[in-house]
């Protein structure tokens, strides 16, 4: 008679499957395929979800990566370009702590 689960001794630091990855160790592939697709199947069943679609990947296939010159900017001119925003609101600091020191 197997004990009852409360009284098996298990090492809460250690994943059960490594007390057996041993074993898998010397499986052929052929097999351990075979036990993944077995517990999948349990995985998909005990989670009530048998054909339920990842969201994720669903949208992983419908993906279309930007082209390659997407993240390709022009480097800024100084000479050319105008100021962007950062560089107006710090100039006018530089003007008033001018002011502030004469």
């Amino acid at each position: 008679m197997a004990p009852p689960l409360e009284s098996i001794d298990v090492n809460p630091d250690k994943p059960v499957m490594t007390y057996a990855s041993p074993v898998f160790a010397h499986a052929r592939p052929d097999i351990l395929y075979d036990l993944q697709i077995v517990k999948n199947k349990f995985c998909r069943r005990a989670a009530d979800a048998p054909c339920h679609p990842n969201p994720l990947l669903v949208s992983t296939v419908s993906y279309e990566s930007p082209p390659p010159h997407h993240f390709c900017k022009r480097p800024w001119n100084v000479l050319l370009d105008p100021p962007d925003n950062l560089t107006v609101e710090v100039e006018k600091l530089i003007e008033l702590n001018k002011m502030v020191i004469e």
